[in-house]
């Protein structure tokens, strides 16, 4: 329990201290119902101590403990109620008109009384695909047409982006993201129902009907079992890097040494042509964060340079839009070749290697105005730079689902030691509860050691997105 103190009052939350801050808000933005400002919460009364509204800090992590006092302030600029008699003699609150309107309220302004799917700040490109019409254009076919050249027919009008036909004639697996919002919209109802949910592996906290966990749980604090399946769509379709030079330092590391290296991918996300509705992120710098690695190995350090190295990128227009790691062995030095190890007889990332794609990601949320909580999947690439069939140094590139996004994020995904390629879902303790993850058996390999743990192919989760240089082409 805290006790929020606000200009309308004081009022009590009931949360508990590892639920994330954006649940504060919402309990808080419940709490007073008479607010129609934007507001930041604060641990203390002098506002020294901001507290974010996040997805990945908890309440403990401010140091917030049950009956703690967090204070309430309206954001500077903000619209706020003004104190106006009624005809009756009494006062209520209302909205004064004579005050300039406070700027859009974005992601981190959960305090509008507005929709959030109506308050949502996007990026860029989204907002440009979304204006963008989308059909696949297509000739008049000499064959089946029988109309003239200002006509058109079944077999001529323009496809939709998600066409399952034309997708498969692209030998594109998965959708585009944006197409896929299309194809939620495209019903009779245009979309007024559609909405997207972000999936949840943790007990809602606040629950009166019972003590909690372990002691009980029930139906509607309970988190909803997870049946694995491969997603249809990905968030990104193509990576680009503006010079051939970028990897080419990146790899000098690994050619001095023989240790693996990771980085961080600087860029911009744009329009991709080549896939309808389809987003490209073009690199344009490879930051080399503090490690230790060895041949088989890597370690990240704590980064001090973080904060500026993302400050000056954004001066120059760009963000961190994923992050690229080499596994490479050397097989014949004299020739340059390197040894082929991932493929699709054994893996193409680990089951570890999903784990940092997913904790990633959720680091990098994707805004989306069709989400309640005005975010949905994430933008964040994962390269590998490996071995080809041709024992050559190429990159892939990939995304993991929200599922295994979701599954990190929680603490539920677990990588094998033995096997790189199959990972398990935790099992409840009396510490955390972990929702029933099922897995649908679409993927040969699969095994069950003991009544404890069932094992699955981290197959289900990936997104291969295609990769490749300026004028250099790599995948």
């Amino acid at each position: 329990m805290l006790r929020i103190q606000s200009p309308e009052g004081t009022r009590r939350v009931d949360i508990d201290n590892l639920s994330f801050t954006r649940e504060l808000f919402e309990k808080v933005l419940n709490a007073f119902e008479t607010i129609e400002y934007p507001f930041t919460l604060y641990g203390r009364r002098d506002k020294s101590q901001e507290i974010a509204s996040s997805d990945t800090k908890t309440l403990a992590s401010y140091g917030l403990k049950h009956g703690d006092m967090i204070f309430l302030s309206p954001i500077a600029g903000a619209v706020q109620p003004v104190e106006q008699p009624t005809g009756n003699g009494k006062v209520k609150n209302k909205i004064s008109n004579t005050l300039s309107p406070v700027s859009t309220p974005t992601l981190n302004m959960p305090g509008s009384k507005i929709p959030i799917r109506s308050t949502v700040d996007e990026d860029q490109v989204d907002l440009l695909l979304q204006k963008m019409d989308g059909t696949v254009k297509r000739k008049r076919d000499p064959k089946n047409c029988l109309h003239g050249d200002n006509s058109s027919c079944i077999h001529c009008l323009p496809l939709e982006p998600y066409d399952a036909s034309y997708l498969k004639d692209l030998n594109v697996k998965h959708m585009s993201f944006n197409a896929y919002l299309r194809k939620l919209s495209s019903g009779l109802d245009g979309g007024k129902y559609a909405n997207l949910d972000n999936i949840s592996c943790r007990i809602k906290p606040g629950c009166t009907g019972h003590p909690p966990w372990p002691k009980g749980v029930c139906s509607k604090c309970q988190p909803k079992a997870i049946t694995l399946n491969s997603q249809p769509y990905r968030h990104v379709d193509n990576i680009v890097f503006e010079n051939p030079n970028l990897v080419e330092q990146f790899l000098h590391y690994w050619r001095v040494t023989g240790r693996q290296r990771i980085g961080f991918l600087y860029g911009k996300f744009d329009v991709h042509l080549d896939v309808p509705l389809g987003i490209k992120g073009t690199v344009a710098a490879i930051y080399e964060p503090p490690q230790e690695s060895t041949r088989d190995s890597v370690r990240l350090l704590p980064d001090s340079r973080q904060s500026l190295v993302d400050r000056l990128a954004a001066k120059l227009g760009l963000s961190c839009i994923g992050w690229i790691f080499t596994d490479l062995v050397a097989e014949d030095v004299s020739k340059g070749t390197v040894r082929n190890f991932r493929n699709a007889e054994t893996h193409f990332l680990s089951a570890q290697e999903c784990v940092m794609a997913g904790h990633f990601q959720s680091l990098h949320p994707n805004p989306c105005r069709f989400s309640s909580d005005g975010y949905f999947g994430s933008k964040f690439v994962t390269v590998c730079v490996t071995g080809d069939a041709q024992n050559q140094v190429h990159m892939e590139g990939y995304q993991v689902s929200n599922q295994c996004q979701a599954l990190v994020r929680d603490e539920c995904l677990v990588p094998t030691k033995d096997a790189p390629e199959l990972a398990y879902a935790r099992q409840s303790t009396a510490e955390k509860y972990i929702p029933d993850v099922y897995y649908k058996n679409t993927i040969k390999k699969i095994r069950v050691d003991s009544d404890r743990y069932v094992y699955f192919s981290i197959k289900v989760f990936l997104q291969i997105i295609h990769v490749w240089m300026k004028y250099y082409f790599i995948f």
